[in-house]
């Protein structure tokens, strides 16, 4: 059975979905119906479905002859095992990474684990502050199916996670994508990406929307989709047809939302402290990120 040779590892909140969707378009790219996958990472928390090998690779079935086979789990990013597991696996593998202006990222995502149920705390300053419990394992929302994503300036810091990816796979082996690239020219960002995964550069996909802020429409029914007996349920359809299911689910239960407009005073605090981290992330990258640190 053949191997994924290419992977989108994060970060979350900075168009990850919507390269996945724009890649799977491309005739000479497979990626499977299911969206993080989460399969490498020993380190991370996992949850239901549990994969085994023979299960992950059954993703990726239905591939022909396509040249790439790939597949995008944003917190592979964050994992000190995944780098080596994913080279171990798949000796070749090209690494995509895609990074966001971490102070936005970091808003986005606490909004995004609003509309999930992995947060309950509501005001972003206020989850911010309870970072150091959480890290002690204190005030976790029980619904948490992603614990170590709650650390919210840890996921902001990009460079030692960057760092390790290059490290693994050496810096030809990995493209990193900043998201003020890839909203002010997506055409351009992604025809880049074809060319680093070396398929035909001049396929033009549908560049929809994808992934907008959202909320839920019934906390209940995102809790009972998310839960572990609903899973199990689900799991007894074949594959693919539970997980159209579990998301047809969730888009029924969305409602667009503008994200809450962040503290002027808090932004200007976050970016302080992340400079230092962007700075750094800059001197790996070799380009300016200064917009990052200011306002």
């Amino acid at each position: 059975m053949r191997r994924p040779n290419f992977f989108i590892v994060g970060a979350p909140r900075s168009g990850t979905t919507a390269m996945y969707e724009y890649l799977r378009q491309h005739p000479e790219v497979f990626m499977p119906y299911r969206k993080e996958p989460g399969y490498f990472g020993s380190d991370l928390t996992k949850g239901p479905p549990y994969l085994t090998e023979q299960s992950y690779l059954a993703l990726f079935a239905g591939a022909k002859n396509e040249k790439r086979l790939g597949e995008a789990t944003v917190w592979y990013l964050y994992s000190e095992t995944a780098p080596r597991e994913i080279r171990e696996f798949a000796p070749d593998a090209r690494i995509i990474i895609m990074l966001r202006d971490p102070v936005e990222m970091i808003h986005s995502l606490h909004a995004h684990f609003l509309y999930t149920d992995d947060e309950e705390i509501a005001g972003f300053a206020e989850a911010l502050a309870a970072e150091e419990d959480r890290r002690a394992g204190r005030r976790l929302p029980p619904h948490a199916r992603r614990p170590e994503g709650l650390q919210y300036r840890r996921c902001g810091r990009y460079a030692p996670f960057v760092r390790r990816y290059l490290d693994v796979f050496g810096r030809e082996n990995v493209s990193v994508i900043v998201f003020d690239d890839f909203r002010t020219d997506t055409a351009a960002v992604y025809r880049e990406t074809l060319e680093f995964l070396d398929v035909q550069p001049g396929f033009r996909p549908a560049f929809e929307v994808v992934n907008p802020s959202k909320r839920s429409r019934s906390l209940r029914l995102q809790r009972a989709i998310h839960s572990p007996s609903f899973t199990r349920a689900i799991a007894r359809l074949p594959d693919p047809a539970h997980h159209r299911v579990w998301r047809l689910l969730k888009r029924l239960n969305m409602r667009p939302e503008e994200r809450p407009t962040l503290d002027p005073e808090l932004r200007r605090r976050l970016r302080a402290e992340f400079a230092p981290s962007v700075e750094e992330l800059a001197g790996l990258l070799g380009r300016d990120l200064s917009a990052w640190t200011r306002g």
